[in-house]
């Protein structure tokens, strides 16, 4: 099942506290972290030389990178955090009695398990061989129904329910291009030495996997080569991350019996029949239709045995996190050549991933009981109507936008549905089943299976507003745009952006604005094409929309200039909605900040006053190390700039933010008045 295709999610960072409800000032004393901490400076950096480096460089010196990250910074250690607070919760599980079948024993002993290397270990390739041995018996006509019920194997294509995206209200079956190991077409289209590396550490991980599933060297070799040459097919004629940006290019509904007679090789009937749909399924919304014509023509010309080799690498692939230590650190080498890491997490970590992810609200509700109490809750309420106001009044003073569609835009704000913490519903896990006395691999299978067969669950049924896409112990918050509604879950509600003791600017520059990224969403280049019922609906004037592209194409252009290595530039167009948002949350939490300031004077705290310490708040909240391979990895597949230029970057649009700390003319940092761009 892939994943949906129209939510949109960020890696954000946050948590508040708000002039609403009294914040503490800067003379309150806890041991949580702070946004704003002078220990996180680099004062040998001027701010209007490099504010990131002057910002965060203390933290960056004082947080050497560990070999087991790729990337860390103040982000991942809240996510850490929440890790161990999970990690908390299910050692405490493991160590009592649980009854069968309640939640408590699925987490449990899905933990126990993946703790248990010397089982695992045992056990090696064994619990690959039932699903081995049925795609090795498949001819053409079973194809469908391999690929349907083989669990975590993507071939070819993935499909999935989500809302209509021009009746909002209700669910429909998409289908969409998938089935490439390496994730990313451009790792097979694009021929650069970095790429080449990097299909060559794929060859080696799939040929090394193979033979620890028992195939001997030529089996294992040639299995490789089909993969490759299937997937490389698949990525020559797959659209590009830019490419699928661009939503009604990717709505395109077609009747199932229609694809079936012109596209005989892919038979839709008998995979969602395979895959248990009850309901029939009478039209289906195609994503890429150029790829769906590409798949049809490659499995009915391809050989079997080309065809089997593919499905067999996916099938293995989808499984070495599950097996024994060989197949485990057969895909960490691949890790390594992808993002830079040195070291593996510890194992705790990789099997507390599973049922946090698998199970992840059955977890979350022990979460929220524990962590997360009913006043924060409603303080973050209190946070997101003050951003809510601040837009508002962004909307209502822009030069280049007409009262119609500010009217328009006004609707959908006050529109906007908020969730904060954990949903008011939980979900019902009674249905699934997880037996200790069965393999590893077995188990998440059958959790594979269950949750597909919950997304499937929802075919032609109304759409649940109230369903939540993020668990409560995420360190992380999103806008979804066919259900206008922003989440920020309880796991981001920590310090140092959720932190009551803090001051409002710290508050502001941390939580609020990522409260403003998220709303902001709802009208950067993809969440303006919906409307405040959530539909995909063109609500611009004509003017109005030509005037949003220019502004748009002007910040494309400022982040494509950004050298983020030496001869690897940003990619402004695939990081334009993120771009848009993160200006968008910093105008709107600085208007929220000063409203809530009431024309009063801020306190000075360490030599900063109230501006300083928001904008030095937002910088921290991205401070971090990242590794060159990690950074060359994101710039070409995360819709997110990288922190160094979510800060700078941004900033060199503000004039608040000039003034703030005497950037002029001349200074690196400075950007002249005719070249910076504002939008929201």
């Amino acid at each position: 099942m892939k994943k949906p295709i129209t939510l949109l999610l960020l890696a954000a960072a946050g948590v508040c506290g708000a002039g609403l409800y009294s914040c503490a000032k800067s003379d309150a004393k806890s041991d949580a972290p702070r946004g704003f901490d002078v220990a996180n400076l680099d004062t040998t950096v001027s701010p209007g030389t490099d504010f990131y480096d002057y910002a965060c460089g203390g933290w960056i010196k004082a947080n050497p990178l560990k070999p087991e990250f790729s990337r860390f910074g103040t982000f991942d250690l809240l996510a850490e955090r929440s890790r161990e607070q999970v990690r908390e919760l299910i050692n405490s599980l493991t160590a009592q009695e649980n009854p069968a079948g309640s939640n408590a024993q699925k987490i449990a002993d899905l933990y126990s398990m993946g703790m248990d290397s010397l089982r695992l270990n045992e056990e090696g390739a064994a619990a690959l061989k039932p699903g081995l041995d049925r795609i090795a018996s498949a001819n053409r006509e079973e194809l469908m129904e391999l690929m349907a019920t083989l669990p975590g194997v993507d071939a070819f294509f993935g499909t999935g329910v989500e809302a209509d995206l021009k009746d909002s209200n209700k669910n429909v079956m998409y289908w969409s291009q998938s089935g490439l190991g390496l994730g990313d077409r451009d790792y097979y289209t694009e021929d650069t030495e970095r790429n080449q590396t990097i299909r060559e550490a794929y060859k080696t991980f799939l040929s090394t996997v193979a033979r620890l599933a028992g195939m001997d060297e030529e089996a294992a070799a040639r299995m490789v080569e089909n993969t490759m040459a299937v997937e490389t097919a698949l990525a020559s004629k797959q659209m590009t991350r830019v490419q699928l940006r661009d939503v009604a290019a990717g709505y395109n509904p077609i009747a199932v019996a229609d694809l079936s007679a012109k596209y005989p090789n892919i038979n839709l009937p008998a995979y969602f029949k395979a895959q248990g749909l009850e309901a029939e399924v009478d039209t289906v919304v195609v994503g890429q239709p150029e790829y769906y014509a590409a798949v049809n023509d490659m499995i009915g010309s391809m050989s079997e045995e080309s065809l089997r080799d593919y499905l067999t690498a996916g099938y293995i692939a989808s499984a070495t996190p599950y097996l024994s230590d060989d197949f485990v650190n057969a895909r960490f080498e691949l890790s390594k050549v992808l993002s830079g890491v040195e070291e593996q997490q510890p194992r705790w970590k990789r099997a507390l991933s599973v049922p946090n992810g698998m199970l992840g609200e059955a977890l979350g509700e022990l979460y929220v009981a524990k962590y997360f109490p009913a006043s924060s809750k409603q303080k973050m309420t209190d946070l997101v109507e003050n951003l809510r106001v601040a837009l508002g009044q962004h909307i209502d003073s822009l030069t280049w936008m007409s009262d119609a569609t500010k009217a328009k835009a006004r609707e959908k704000l006050a529109a906007f549905t908020v969730k904060i913490g954990y949903p008011d519903k939980w979900r019902d896990y009674s249905a699934l089943t997880i037996d200790p006395s069965k393999s590893y691999w077995e188990n998440i299978q059958e959790a594979i299976i269950f949750n597909n067969r919950y997304n499937l669950s929802d075919y032609g049924k109304p759409v649940d507003r109230d369903r939540w896409y993020m668990s409560p112990q995420t360190v992380n918050a999103y806008y979804n745009p066919t259900t206008n509604e922003i989440c920020f879950p309880a796991g981001i509600l920590q310090a140092p952006y959720f932190n009551p003791d803090a001051s409002d600017a710290e508050n502001y520059g941390a939580i609020g604005v990522v409260i403003g990224h998220e709303m902001t969403h709802g009208f950067d280049d993809q969440g303006r094409q919906f409307d405040k019922d959530g539909n995909f609906a063109d609500w611009w004037t004509e003017e109005d929309a030509t005037a949003f592209e220019s502004l748009a194409d002007k910040l494309v252009a400022q982040f494509d200039e950004i050298e983020v290595l030496p001869g690897t530039h940003a990619n402004g167009r695939l990081t334009l909605g993120e771009n848009i948002a993160d200006q968008g949350g910093l105008r709107v939490a600085y208007t929220a900040y000063h409203n809530a300031l009431d024309g009063k004077e801020d306190t000075i705290v360490e030599g900063f006053n109230g501006d300083q310490r928001f904008y030095l708040s937002y910088a921290n909240v991205w401070a971090g190390n990242i590794r060159d391979a990690e950074i060359l990895q994101r710039t070409q597949t995360d819709p997110h700039s990288l922190g160094r230029w979510r800060v700078n970057a941004s900033l060199r649009n503000l004039e608040p933010f000039f003034q703030a700390f005497g950037i002029k003319e001349g200074d690196k940092m400075y950007r002249p008045a005719e070249e910076r761009v504002v939008i929201w």
